[in-house]
C-alpha cells in the first residue's frame, strides 16, 4: 500500500510526465528500490527530501509538503542520545514503548507540552 511519500512521488511523477525508472534515476536507485520506499517496505532516505526539492523545483508548500510526507511514512526513527543523561534516555525510551497504550487525552497533553516547550526556544 502506498504511503503519503509515495502518493506524493506519484502526484510528482504523473505532474512532469515521468515514470519511476525516471525518478529513480534522479535518486540514484534502482525501481525497485524506490517502488519499496514507495510502499512503506523501506525508509525514506533523509537526503532524498533534498534530492527530490531541487530535481523538481518544488515551492515552499510542496516542500513543506513532502517532508510532511516523509515523517509520515516513517517506519523506523534513529534517535541520537549524544550528550543525554541515562535518565532522559530511560525517559525517552519509555516514552516509545508506551506510547501505544496511551490515551487520546494523555497522547495531547504530551504533544502539547513538547509543543509549548518549542515555542518558548523560539
Amino acid at each position: 500500500m502506498l504511503t503519503l511519500f509515495g502518493k506524493f512521488c506519484r502526484k510528482l511523477r504523473i505532474d512532469n510526465g515521468e515514470l519511476l525508472k525516471d525518478m529513480a534515476a534522479k535518486l540514484g536507485v534502482t525501481s525497485s528500490y524506490l517502488s519499496a520506499v514507495e510502499n512503506g517496505k523501506r525508509n525514506v532516505p533523509q537526503a532524498w527530501v533534498e534530492t527530490i526539492s531541487n530535481s523538481y523545483s518544488l515551492s515552499t508548500d510542496e516542500r513543506y509538503e513532502l517532508r510532511q510526507a516523509v515523517q509520515d511514512s516513517q517506519k523506523v526513527v534513529k534517535i541520537d542520545f549524544e550528550g543525554l543523561s541515562s535518565e532522559d534516555k530511560n525517559a525517552i525510551l519509555a516514552l516509545a514503548r508506551e506510547f501505544k497504550g496511551l490515551d487520546e487525552s494523555d497522547k495531547k497533553k504530551i504533544k502539547n507540552i513538547l509543543l509549548n516547550n518549542k515555542k518558548r526556544r523560539d
